[in-house]
């Protein structure tokens, strides 16, 4: 059954359904497993994944791991080739029949739950991943990828291009780092399963992602954003916004993840960005203000009590994951990554 999308996700899917650096044949006949399947990468990856199926004839099972079947049932169409597994990462249902690639991408993302929920951060993410990865060995996987963090870096130097061999040293004892640690020990389980048991996972570093499929009212600063646009409100910006990284197209996140797990080594991390993007918060809230005609003003407030990183200078240098052939779908940058979202989100 073909899926009910909107134009703009509509475009999004057949460029990944043509994206000639993914090694489609690989898919042929197989199952892969999405966990986080209802989250914004997880669902776009799902919807991806079932698109790609019909257009190529792939013969491909999408089994979608998800805690709400409801939630689940109003995110996807009907898809006879889309199966739902009741259930969390921390105690997963017993899963019958084959099992040839993971896609695992459940974790917290709220950073306010960070400080608010840090022991149900770690847990979530280290015993989650630990049961992916028996489940990946007892299954046999051809291939498996973890979405982890750029926040695994700590914090880099400004001016300094940041590549998947630099260390991210971070006290253990800041609660907000209950994510990026716990992110760093489920990335030395991957490489540990790797090593140990030969199991063929990979990570994908991924930096800030956003687009079609955002909720409107999504906490997140790139969402919050978008609303601000729409309402033709101004944006207030509750730190000096003086944190630079770069940001990522959520379609050009899916086409990632499946070219890391489909063509990547085995116990290699990738980082996963659009370099051209590299910004500062303010920078990137004035670039929007002005082309919606609105303003950007301050009101600063305690960035540790909402979850905020402190000051961060996050420049990642994707030249790993190009070299399996990745390139972004759309050259616009910031700007079109703002517009595809917007639309979607004012429908």
């Amino acid at each position: 059954m073909t899926m009910n999308m909107n134009a703009v996700l509509q475009q999004d899917m057949e460029n990944v359904c043509i994206a000639d650096f993914i090694d489609w044949n690989k898919l042929k006949g197989k199952t892969v497993l999405v966990t986080g399947a209802t989250g914004l990468i997880g669902s776009t990856a799902v919807n991806a994944l079932l698109y790609t199926n019909e257009k190529r004839e792939l013969n491909l099972t999408v089994l979608a791991l998800v805690r709400n079947i409801e939630k689940a049932k109003s995110k996807f169409s009907e898809n006879d080739s889309l199966k739902f597994i009741v259930g969390t990462v921390e105690a997963i249902p017993e899963i019958e029949g084959s099992v040839d690639y993971i896609i695992h991408g459940a974790s917290q993302t709220a950073s306010k739950a960070f400080i608010q929920q840090p022991v149900e951060t770690i847990v979530t993410a280290v015993k989650g991943t630990l049961n992916l990865l028996e489940l990946a060995k007892n299954k046999n996987v051809k291939g498996m990828v973890y979405l982890s963090s750029m926040e695994t870096y700590g914090h880099p130097e400004k001016g300094h291009k940041v590549a998947e061999s630099d260390a991210g040293a971070m006290t253990s004892l800041d609660v907000r780092n209950s994510y990026p640690i716990s992110k760093q020990q489920c990335e030395a389980l991957c490489c540990a399963y790797a090593s140990e048991y030969d199991v063929p996972v990979m990570i994908a570093r991924l930096t800030q992602t956003f687009g079609p499929g955002v909720d409107y009212n999504d906490n997140r600063i790139f969402a919050y954003f978008g609303r601000c646009i729409l309402e033709k409100s101004d944006i207030v910006l509750k730190t000096k916004g003086e944190t630079e990284r770069d940001y990522l197209y959520t379609a050009d996140a899916v086409t990632a993840i499946l070219s890391i797990m489909l063509s990547g080594e085995k116990g290699t991390a990738y980082n996963v960005a659009d370099e051209t993007t590299y910004c500062s918060i303010a920078e990137m809230a004035h670039l929007l203000a002005d082309n919606a005609g609105i303003n950007v003003t301050f009101d600063i407030q305690d960035a540790s009590a909402n979850g905020y990183l402190s000051t961060l200078y996050m420049d990642l240098d994707t030249s790993r994951l190009r070299a399996l052939g990745w390139k972004v779908m759309y050259s616009g940058g910031l700007s079109e990554i703002y517009r595809r979202m917007i639309e979607c989100m004012s429908k």
